[in-house]
C-alpha cells in the first residue's frame, strides 16, 4: 500500500508540474525549454499510473488518482503559488481523498 500511495503521490507531482511548467511556457512568456521540460515531466505522469498494481485497473487507478490530484493541487497552489485554499476547496479535497482512499484500497472479494 506504501508504495501504491507513493506512485499517486509522484503521479500527482509529474502532472502537476508539468502542467505548471506549460503554463508558465504558454502563459507567461518562459522560454521554449520550460514549455519542453513540462511536456517530459507529463511524460512521466503518464508511465507512473501503470506501475500500480496489477490488481488496479485503469478505471480504477484514474478514479482514484482524481482524488489525489485534488488535494495536491491544492497544496500547490499555496506551496508554489502562494493561494491560500478557502474552507469550501479544503472540504471538498477532504471528500476527493476519501473518495480516493474508498476506490483504491476498500477490500474488494
Amino acid at each position: 500500500m506504501l508504495l501504491s500511495i507513493s506512485l499517486f503521490f509522484l503521479a500527482g507531482l509529474a502532472e502537476i508540474g508539468g502542467g505548471y511548467l506549460m503554463w508558465l511556457w504558454l502563459r507567461e512568456g518562459r522560454p521554449w525549454w520550460v514549455g519542453l521540460l513540462g511536456g517530459v515531466v507529463l511524460v512521466v505522469y503518464g508511465v507512473l499510473p501503470t506501475l500500480q498494481p496489477q490488481t488496479f485497473d485503469f478505471a480504477r487507478t484514474y478514479a482514484a488518482y482524481g482524488g489525489v490530484f485534488i488535494m495536491l493541487s491544492l497544496v500547490w497552489g499555496k506551496v508554489v503559488d502562494g493561494k491560500q485554499p478557502d474552507a469550501p476547496s479544503l472540504w471538498g479535497a477532504a471528500l476527493a481523498g476519501v473518495g480516493a482512499l474508498v476506490i483504491a484500497y476498500w477490500p474488494r472479494a
